[in-house]
């Protein structure tokens, strides 16, 4: 796999293709945890460390299953390996950087982590580009989250805002309009 399709596999997850504002996966917890910026930068954070994980053991999950002729067990054998993984990864997490521990239940559940081992089969990438595109993935969903957290900040001390608008409905709108904004870099042209 050359460098400029790397490239282009990541800047797709990142922008393009970014799996908040374009693929809608994952938006439970980035309405649900994106209140403050530091929650935001760690689930951000988290699932980008667990897309990586469970990109790379999901591809060697499926080159099991594929020569036995069970591909239509994909989406339950990624959930196990997901939900395993994501357990593992709390243990560890839990006696090592405890606060980041609090997020890891919400990725089990998170169908960004489950869409991006679908989409790296459905894509037929190799083991490299599988990982990178869990990675890049998950720095896309980290940079959603963050730009929003960080808007949502300042809709709370903002006072312009009409009282039918406040709290919620405000944050659905400025969401729909982050993903306008993000589609407009589907017509980016790289090279």
């Amino acid at each position: 796999m050359s460098v400029t399709t790397l490239l282009a596999i990541s800047l797709g997850a990142i922008l393009t293709n970014n799996f908040i504002f374009s693929q809608f996966l994952g938006i439970c917890p980035f309405l649900g945890v994106s209140k403050k910026i530091d929650t935001a930068v760690g689930m951000g954070a988290a699932v980008t460390f667990v897309m990586g994980l469970a990109s790379a053991f999901c591809y060697l999950v499926n080159l099991i299953l594929v020569p036995l002729h069970l591909e239509f067990m994909q989406t339950v054998a990624f959930i196990l390996v997901i939900a395993g993984l994501v357990q593992f990864v709390e243990m560890f997490l839990k006696k090592n950087i405890p606060t980041l521990g609090v997020y890891l239940p919400l990725i089990t559940t998170n169908c960004a982590v489950l869409g991006v081992a679908l989409l790296n089969v459905q894509n037929d990438y190799n083991f490299i580009s599988s990982v990178v595109y869990g990675i890049t993935g998950g720095l896309g969903f980290l940079l959603a989250i963050f730009l929003f957290a960080a808007v949502r900040e300042q809709l709370e001390v903002s006072s312009d805002i009409p009282k039918s608008f406040e709290g919620f409905p405000i944050a659905l709108v400025t969401a729909g309009l982050m993903a306008l904004a993000f589609m407009g870099f589907s017509g980016l042209k790289v090279w």
